[in-house]
């Protein structure tokens, strides 16, 4: 084995082992059909991963259109300051009234920042470059912790789903996503380092879990940007299946020139491109978040 392989062997048992440790603070939790039947209010998940680049914006967008698609009503919350979500449905952010940084920071009604969309049932919550100021903002505000919680109460009886985009940090407006959100997706690419970092984002879902939400469960984790191609991919998503458990999704994303492609049109794979290998992948991955219905 060459100095490489050795070197690169050694910091994936190294990552591992921090991610198991989290792993057994918080535990995995896949919602099952009882549960769905007993909540009441739309399922909120915060799709969450403090890496950039692993497909949180994509797989918001594209699994939110594949619900409505399947008769659910959808709200996307737009909560990363680059806005990639909001453009991805088409929505101009130049020229809004409102977007999620007059709820947050104004006390705007939500209801009048909400966006339709081209998909029937999918509507977003439009965030725009306004948004990058919040972190520090919201230091000063009274609950901050729990404003997006408060907001999202007022439409809980509006939609079957509601999906808040993180920004690729653990800041002040993730602590707001979890804090509302009853479970966290975890989007995961299928490269080298795909688990760094992960140990600090369970362990901040423990924290959040423990003072701020109990409710707090880490449902599910996607494996995006598979390159049947490679070994490492298959590896990849092999250490992921073992180290998170049941939390891990059947479905795969596949690594797509058309999924790259679609946000620069403004609309969901489902609507660019239907019959894709990534249409067809978040279609799959819809269905396994209804669990049975």
């Amino acid at each position: 084995m060459s100095a490489g392989s050795c070197i690169r062997l050694l910091l994936c048992k190294h990552l591992a082992g921090r991610v198991m440790a989290a792993r057994s603070l918080i535990g995995f939790h896949r919602v099952s059909e009882g549960q769905l039947t007993e909540r009441s209010g739309p399922r909120v998940l915060a799709i969450a991963n403090q890496k950039g680049g692993v497909g949180k914006t994509t797989t918001t967008v594209n699994l939110s259109a594949a619900l409505a698609e399947l008769g659910r009503r959808v709200l996307v919350i737009d909560l990363d300051p680059q806005g990639n979500a909001t453009t991805g449905l088409g929505v101009d952010s130049r020229g809004l009234e409102f977007s999620i940084y007059d709820v947050l920071m104004k006390d705007v009604s939500i209801e009048d920042a909400i966006e339709p969309t081209s998909v029937k049932g999918l509507f977003v919550c439009p965030a725009t470059i306004d948004l990058a100021g919040s972190e520090i903002e919201l230091v000063s505000t009274f609950s901050r912790e729990t404003k997006l919680k408060r907001t999202i109460e007022t439409i809980s009886e509006d939609y079957d789903y509601i999906f808040i985009d993180c920004p690729p940090s653990l800041g002040l407006l993730t602590v707001n996503a979890m804090t509302a959100a009853t479970e966290v997706m975890v989007p995961i690419q299928c490269e080298y380092y795909a688990l760094e970092g992960l140990s600090q984002l369970f362990r901040n879902v423990k924290l959040i879990k423990s003072s701020l939400n109990v409710e707090l469960e880490v449902s599910y984790v996607v494996m995006t940007m598979y390159d049947a191609r490679t070994k490492l991919s298959e590896q990849v998503v092999e250490d992921v299946r073992e180290f998170c458990g049941p939390s891990v999704c059947r479905t795969i994303i596949p690594r797509s020139v058309r999924l790259s492609e679609a946000p620069s049109f403004g609309q969901p794979i489902t609507v660019f491109d239907p019959s894709s290998r990534g249409a067809m992948a978040y279609r799959e991955l819809a269905k396994e978040v209804l669990d049975g219905e």
